[in-house]
């Protein structure tokens, strides 16, 4: 349970610079009014949306933060390359924060409380400020043994760095008809629009979790903070709207709890289990769907153990 007086931590000043290179991610898709654009460059935007959420709901929450499925040594760089690519810095980071944020939701240790801190902090200015910029490796211990986790957390630009070129590269070949139209207005509006514009869109997709999810929705669970549940927010983010679901049961591989309840990202773990590059999703249990809190949920496990025995017995 919460205390009734919470004691708000202090937060720093902004750091000028990172605010800057944030805008100007945010201002570089306005080039391609000079370059144009094509269909084929809104439409690597629109793809690179949907991959990389999926990569990000999939990869840094639902694996790294959470532990949700296991997968091999070789295939869980390849999970941490893709949703990197986001340009949302390492998996590592993003997991050791975003476990910190469940150890403490909405209490003033939370890194991004609407509640306690607003609108504007919870969704960028956490991100942007210089409190939350290192990297706890004691919380994400049990992937930090990882040397290769390590050197692509330190190294978080690379994927998003690699994505970039190969869509300047795939630019030149479709809207200019050679790989050496890259560096021409063919590749780089490819660049400004398939690239930057997706990036900026997911960054905003991704951060209403922390913001609007903590505010705007229902709540069918007594979770202790103030996550709720968005059919429409669970669709822009591929399943990740389902917030008070996963704040009551954070291991589930799944976050619509109900067949109803659409989560894309559960959909594409499942096809990469049938393909056998991940396994063991954890589902959600009978006692913890069916519950309202997690008394009833103690209650409920009991009853169905009783029946066990009872049909045992019989």
């Amino acid at each position: 349970m919460q205390s009734s007086e919470t004691t708000v931590v202090k937060k720093s000043k902004g750091d000028l610079a990172k605010e800057l290179g944030f805008l100007a991610v945010h201002l570089i898709p306005l080039a391609a009014l000079f370059t144009g654009a094509t269909l084929f460059d809104w439409m690597v935007c629109i793809f690179l949306y949907v991959f990389r959420m999926f990569w990000i709901t999939g990869g840094y929450h639902r694996y790294f933060s959470h532990k949700s499925y296991k997968t091999s040594r070789w295939f869980q760089f390849v999970i941490a390359f893709m949703a990197q690519t986001s340009a949302q810095k390492g998996a590592l980071w993003w997991a050791s924060h975003h476990r910190v944020h469940h150890r403490h939701s909405d209490q003033p240790e939370d890194p991004h409380s609407m509640k306690l801190y607003g609108f504007w902090h919870s969704h960028v200015g956490w991100i942007v400020g210089p409190d939350h910029k290192e990297t706890n490796y004691k919380v994400i211990a049990d992937y930090a043994k990882y040397p290769e986790l390590v050197w692509l957390n330190k190294h978080h630009l690379v994927p998003p760095v690699v994505l970039a070129l190969v869509v300047m590269a795939l630019g030149g070949i479709v809207n200019g008809g050679s790989i050496t139209e890259m560096f021409t207005t063919a590749g780089f509006s490819a660049l400004f629009v398939g690239f930057f514009l997706s990036t900026v869109v997911l960054y905003h997709g991704t951060f209403s979790i922390n913001s609007i999810m903590h505010k705007f929705g229902n709540q069918r669970y007594e979770s202790g903070d103030e996550s709720r549940n968005s059919l429409w927010l669970a669709l822009l983010t591929l399943g990740e709207g389902w917030h008070n679901n996963h704040h009551y049961y954070e291991v589930a591989a799944r976050q619509g709890f109900f067949w109803w309840e659409i989560d894309l990202t559960y959909y594409g773990l499942k096809v990469l289990s049938w393909l056998g590059l991940i396994w063991d999703l954890r589902g959600v249990p009978k006692h913890i769907k069916y519950s309202k809190n997690k008394e009833h949920a103690k209650q409920l496990a009991k009853q169905a153990k009783q029946k066990e025995l009872e049909v045992e017995a019989a």
